[in-house]
């Protein structure tokens, strides 16, 4: 049901990224991710993907510099035929232990004021919302809030 993400995954994941880009507030991105993009993030951090091609969550450093090292910023996106089935939460417990089995000591969401869902999955999960900064995004027109979660890995 999940396993890490392999070149052949780039094509699939990019278009999930990019409807989610596309289509919602979720990210405060507007430019597509590109095959290439994925490619190298498949290449340089754990990237596990739900096996039905409907999902992935990853990981990578929050900030630079070595006061930062054993924290991580995640990113998790699911289809919307995948979302309310369970295979989110299994995601996310993948992508903890492998984070806590890698001596990383926190987990990081950075979730859009616009996703509502997104605050109450972190939520059951064990995520405590540490900060809400106000109108630092802004994407179709709208000034968006950015709401930051964390959850201790020990």
């Amino acid at each position: 049901m999940i396993r890490f993400a392999t070149h052949q995954d780039a094509g699939w994941i990019a278009a999930i990224w990019n409807a989610m880009i596309a289509d919602t507030l979720f990210t405060f991105t507007t430019e597509p991710k590109t095959e290439g993009a994925i490619l190298e993030m498949i290449a340089t951090r754990p990237v596990f993907v739900l096996t039905d091609q409907t999902g992935f969550a990853t990981y990578g450093p929050f900030r630079s510099g070595p006061g930062y090292a054993a924290t991580v910023e995640h990113s998790i996106l699911l289809d919307t035929s995948a979302q309310g089935r369970g295979q989110g939460r299994a995601l996310m417990q993948t992508l903890t232990e492998h984070a806590r089995s890698q001596g990383h000591h926190v987990i990081v969401a950075g979730i859009s004021s616009a996703n509502p869902n997104a605050v109450a999955f972190h939520a059951a999960l064990g995520f405590e919302t540490v900060a809400q900064m106000p109108e630092v995004g802004r994407k179709n027109d709208q000034w968006l809030d950015l709401i930051l979660m964390q959850k201790l890995l020990v």
